[in-house]
This record gives structure tokens, sequence and C-alpha cells, in this order.
């Protein structure tokens, strides 16, 4: 038997946790930043760390206070962004993010899980935290987008023309990662296509259907993210990446997701990829834009409920690393 139940607009949800006009400039600005980066207007590292998936806004927010106090340290020359991750796409079956069934229990609040998502959201760009989060469910952005700073399409929506037309009106950097078989081609025509005016169907903030035409993201990008059985961060395949970008016609420089294909979910295999890249960038490999990890406060499945993480002093330990690596950074913007 279905059931349906209303959720409240966008709007209202946005009036009830609303962004201050300082707030609303500080994500604008880590927009920009990140523009900035793509273009390669501004030479700082970018690094993507957080949970797999979030599932505690307390143990979320810790991570996030951590985080900025790193970020601090480094900002000279890498630019810390936090995977705030609050949907999670499923092969099959599972539990499918914080947003969806905030409870933990299957009881698939999703009300209660749009209410605490915005707030976790709202908390950590109080903390000055810039956010990344991946965006599965195309009706949702709405009521979150205002929030993030980075938009990720993930392995197993990259083909889907319904995303990329989500991804073509968001108003932020996006990337697409490479399929689950490790196939990139897909993702590289996610790219171009939201790089393209298009016209789809969506929610507007009052809830309702609406017709929405875009003209076109130009912040996108292919995040390399390994398959099932092989990694694709080494010189070869990313080398490989960037000739087959430019066949297709697109220039954008790359991300390297350092888990899932790329460490075969073994958390300290994070740590080599992470290596590799950086010693990739050291030796002048500038179509690398940066990097990411899956972290938390512990290491393993101790905290996450997904994939294992990194833990928090190993995280520390690799961003400190590469800040010292890595030569003081050039901004020209």
């Amino acid at each position: 038997m279905n059931f349906q139940s209303l959720l409240p607009t966008p709007d209202a949800l946005v009036n009830e946790y609303p962004l201050s006009k300082e707030e609303k400039k500080e994500v604008s600005l880590s927009r920009l930043t990140g523009e900035h980066i793509m273009r390669g207007e501004d030479d700082r590292l970018i690094i993507f760390a957080g949970p797999c998936s979030i599932h505690d806004p307390e143990i979320a927010l810790e991570y996030g206070a951590r985080l900025k106090k790193l970020s601090q340290k480094v900002e000279e020359r890498i630019f810390i962004v936090m995977r705030v991750f609050l949907e999670k796409p499923r092969t099959q079956f599972g539990w499918k993010g914080f947003l969806y069934d905030p409870l933990l229990d299957g009881s698939c609040e999703i009300e209660k899980g749009l209410h605490a998502s915005r707030k976790l959201l709202l908390k950590l760009v109080k903390l000055g935290v810039p956010i990344a989060t991946e965006f599965l469910d195309p009706v949702l952005p709405p009521y979150t987008q205002d929030l993030v700073t980075w938009g990720i399409v993930g392995a197993r929506t990259s083909p889907s023309q319904i995303h990329r037309q989500m991804a073509s009106h968001l108003p932020m950097p996006m990337g697409f990662k490479n399929e689950t078989d490790g196939t990139i081609d897909n993702a590289i025509c996610g790219a171009l296509a939201a790089r393209h005016p298009q016209a789809s169907i969506g929610i507007n903030g009052e809830g309702r259907i609406s017709s929405m035409k875009t003209s076109g993201n130009p912040y996108t990008h292919v995040v390399l993210r390994g398959g099932q059985t092989s990694s694709n961060y080494d010189h070869l395949s990313i080398h490989e990446a960037i000739q087959k970008q430019r066949l297709y016609g697109l220039n954008s420089r790359l991300l390297i997701d350092c888990a899932h294909g790329n460490s075969q979910k073994d958390p300290k295999k994070q740590q080599l990829a992470f290596c590799d890249v950086l010693e990739q960038i050291e030796e002048g490999n500038n179509l690398i834009m940066g990097m990411m990890l899956e972290s938390h406060l512990q290491g393993g499945n101790a905290l996450s409920i997904t994939d294992p993480c990194l833990d928090w002093k190993t995280t520390e330990e690799l961003i400190l690393w590469a800040y010292q690596a890595l030569p003081l950074a050039q901004l020209t913007h």
C-alpha cells in the first residue's frame, strides 16, 4: 500500500533556517574561489574531506570545527571543502542517507530529514566551512543549494539526462564522477551537457512544478574515482583522461577521488592515492586541481555507517604534508 504526505515548500524551509547577508556573501566567495581554481587563476590545491555519509549532526559539526581550524593553517596553499553527503545512491538496497532516513531505523521521516539537513548545513556555514554535497534527487536542490559551495553528480547518475539538466542550472561548480565500472566517457559527456543551455521540469521555491530554462553551467568537471576492479589515479590513467576530455572538447581540470574504486574501499589505500596524485602535481601536472578524501573522526567503520573512512589524525597529517610540499600559491584574481 502506498502512502503520501505533504512536505514543506523550499521557501518555507529556507525562511525557517535563513542565511544572513554575511553568510550569503561567504558562500558566494567560496564558490568564486572554486571557479578561480577551476580556471587556474588561483594556484591553490583544493581538498575535499569528510565522512562518506552524514548520519549524526553533532559528530559532523565536531568534524567541521576541526576542519575549519586546519584550513586556517593551510589556506595560503590549500582550499579545503567539507564533504557533507546527505543522500546516498544505492545500487540495490540500503540506507539512502540522512535526508531520507534521519532516525536510521527505516522510518524514512523525510520531512524531519529536510529540516535536520538544512539546519546542519546552516550551522556549518556559520562555522565558515565551505560545503560539498552530492545532489541525487533532482527535486531536492531548492531546499539546500544556497548553502552549498560545490556539487557532485555521482557515479550512478552521471549518465542521467535529468542530472545533467539539474547540474546545468545549479549556481556552483559541479563535478561528474566516472561510472562504477571505471569508464569515464559518460562523466565527460555529462560535464559537457551541463555546460549547454537546458530546458527541464522541476519545482520552484513555492513547491510548484515549473518549466526551467538555463544558459548552462560553465564550471563543470570530471571526478576520477576508479572502478570496481582498478584505480585511475596513476600517471597513465590521468594522462588518458586528459586526452579523452580533449577529444570530446572538454578542457576542465580534474579532481581525483582517493576513495571508492581508487582505494577499493580500503582507507589505507586512500593515502597511497593521495601521495601519488600530489607527486604528479609537484611534477607539474597543473590539470589536476585537487583530491577528495573520505575521512572521519575515527577510522574505518568506527563512526561511518557506510564506507570505511580515514581517521582524523591521518587526514590532518596528509593535508599538512601537502601544505609543506606545495609552493606558495599565486593568487592572480
